[in-house]
């Protein structure tokens, strides 16, 4: 079954126990919590203490995906701040298998995110090392991006390599979700497509 993993991004954040208890109720398996710095990507979002606010809320899968230089000094901050997964940005790292060997220490599942112009080759070393291997299907930094259909293509070069999970993330809606569960993703991340619905529960099960 595809996994539904809502961004709190694009949540209303004056309400935000609300509403990631409203998207525990409507279904969502997984939670994603997008952290910029400002500097790998121009926006910025949130750090280590609203992941620790975020996991007194709620049991459900926290997937912490770090868009950040230097991930290697903040691992053992979001991994005591509460986090289940953590993924980092191949495009940030000088050495992917250390850091992804960090993440493992703290007893967290470890993710790997590619831009869309990033090949699925920065690979060849972690196959072994990942849980889950994040496409990205628009330019990370920013939510209500148009999805790219490019980056597709990545699901079935990264099935045939590994075991781990593919998630997609950007984009995602009614109409792009198809084309992605049908490439083999297992999650899907969705904001808008979500938290601008006036039902969740009904955008989740659209999604899945």
């Amino acid at each position: 079954m595809t996994l539904i993993a809502p961004s709190i991004l694009s949540a209303d954040w004056a309400h935000l126990e609300a509403e990631i208890r409203a998207i525990e109720q409507a279904g969502a398996d997984w939670i994603h919590l997008d952290v910029m710095d400002g500097h790998f990507v121009p926006n910025l979002t949130f750090g280590p203490k609203v992941v620790e606010t975020v996991r007194k809320i709620t049991p459900l899968f926290l997937d912490t995906h770090l868009m950040i230089t230097h991930p290697e000094q903040w691992v053992e901050r979001y991994a005591k701040a509460g986090s289940d997964q953590i993924t980092i940005h191949a495009e940030a790292c000088a050495d992917l298998p250390s850091i992804l060997a960090l993440i493992k220490s703290f007893g967290k599942k470890a993710g790997v995110a590619l831009s869309p112009d990033t090949p699925v080759t920065v690979l060849e070393r972690v196959w072994a090392d990942l849980d889950c291997v994040l496409v990205m299907t628009v330019h990370p930094g920013f939510g209500g991006q148009a999805f790219m259909p490019g980056p597709v293509s990545k699901i079935a070069q990264i099935k045939a390599k590994s075991k781990c999970l593919v998630e997609v993330d950007g984009g995602i809606n009614a109409k792009t979700a198809p084309m992605v569960w049908a490439a083999g993703a297992d999650i899907l991340v969705a904001g808008s497509a979500i938290f601008e619905s006036p039902d969740y529960k009904q955008a989740i099960l659209t999604l899945r």
